[in-house]
């Protein structure tokens, strides 16, 4: 598949994604990609987030691929039973927030919890960095086996964001292209 042949939705995390951010940067740059917008970037609630997500992919004309960051993985994980059957045919999620496990997250994170842990109905890759602060490894690796995704070791990444010194994450945009290929 193409991006061409597809709708591209970017569902940014917490705080949502600043200049500069990788998934800023590939939504300025693909033509098929839209940006999930949420009421509150700051202060999110679970179920206006997983239903900007359920709203977004229903207004899209082509199959939909979801690109998640952070919590926008939780939401576009927790939105799945609500999505239209068969619309969305592959996700690439980067750097799962443990909404469960981590510690000093703020309440509005945590009411998140618990993720999800049923089959996604589509192809997907986790990618998990063994030095994220907000999901250890294993779990990620272990929710990947829950939802049937590919995992994805980014080895030493951090968040896999501006922070961890992932701007334009070309190797992220490798990634995706090889994904894409195969759906």
């Amino acid at each position: 598949m193409k991006t061409a042949d597809c709708d591209i939705l970017i569902v940014p995390g917490l705080g949502g994604s600043e200049e500069g951010h990788w998934q800023a940067r590939w939504a300025s740059r693909m033509s098929t990609a839209r940006v999930v917008e949420q009421d509150s970037w700051h202060a999110p609630e679970p179920d206006a987030w997983c239903g900007r997500v359920v709203e977004a992919v229903e207004a899209a004309t082509r199959p939909v691929i979801l690109i998640a960051h952070s919590l926008g993985v939780v939401a576009c994980v927790e939105a799945v039973p609500k999505l239209p059957q068969g619309r969305v045919v592959g996700a690439l999620f980067v750097a799962l927030p443990d909404v469960e496990e981590t510690p000093n997250l703020p309440d509005s994170v945590r009411a998140f919890a618990p993720l999800p842990r049923d089959p996604l109905p589509f192809p997907s890759l986790l990618v998990a960095s063994r030095t994220d602060p907000y999901c250890r490894y294993e779990r990620a690796e272990d929710f990947s086996y829950a939802w049937g995704s590919a995992l994805v070791d980014a080895g030493e990444s951090g968040h896999v964001n501006v922070a961890s010194g992932h701007g334009p994450w070309p190797e992220g945009l490798m990634r995706l292209a090889g994904f894409m290929k195969d759906l």
